[in-house]
């Protein structure tokens, strides 16, 4: 596939949202900017057939679309890269979904993007967006990164850990005993054990073999 560059003052687009008042405005803002809508569609297997049969420089897909309006237009435009390897595409959603942005970054292909309706608002941002997964960039919109984030501290055991955890746990990793850690935290042993069996069961570390938990956990803490 032939990728435009950046600066290209012109993109071939494929449209697809079944929102007539949208599709038709976005057609007519393109189009201002000197860009070509070589089909705006608005169906899922109609956005495959155009994506197939105009090879596109960018396509620009509305995630809910009929018959469930749920996410027929992502599964479609994830076909259509199946069957255009690489075709850069540009999703659009009312809301925050991070499954869609796994189901786009699967292929890790490059050449997609996931903005929020709202962005488009934004007309400048908007088109700059389109430009960059034209050229082959991956865009997502900054509250879709921040929820990716979020998910994958979630995901990360040693983020459910406080800070004074983190403080024994790090201790813990040079080899200083219960009493070690509490004489340089300046608390009782008692503080230290509770911390210690608090890190063992966020850690998800099972209560046999004691000495094999405190290495597993330094083990966590040095992957971390």
């Amino acid at each position: 596939m032939t990728v435009r560059p950046q600066h290209a003052a012109s993109l071939r687009i494929v449209l697809a949202d079944d929102a007539v008042l949208l599709r038709e405005g976005l057609v007519r803002l393109l189009a201002e900017r000197g860009h070509q809508v070589v089909a705006a569609v608005g169906d899922g297997p109609a956005l495959v057939e155009a994506i197939v049969t105009h090879r596109p420089d960018v396509s620009i897909v509305d995630i809910r679309m009929p018959p469930s309006h749920t996410d027929e237009g992502l599964r479609a435009a994830v076909e259509a890269r199946t069957r255009v390897p690489g075709a850069p595409t540009l999703v659009l959603s009312q809301y925050v979904e991070v499954s869609y942005a796994d189901d786009l970054l699967a292929d890790r292909v490059g050449a997609v993007g996931y903005l929020l309706k709202d962005r488009v608002a934004n007309i400048e941002e908007f088109l700059d967006a389109l430009r960059r997964v034209a050229s082959g960039a991956t865009v997502l919109d900054p509250e879709i990164v921040a929820q990716l984030l979020v998910r994958r501290r979630r995901d990360d055991p040693l983020a459910a850990l406080t800070p004074r955890e983190r403080e024994v746990l790090a201790l813990m990793a040079e080899g200083h005993s219960n009493a070690e850690i509490a004489r340089r935290l300046v608390v009782s042993d008692g503080a230290v054990e509770k911390h210690v069996r608090n890190i063992f069961v966020k850690l998800r570390l099972t209560p046999d073999e004691t000495q094999h938990r405190r290495v597993l956990a330094v083990l966590a803490h040095l992957r971390g």
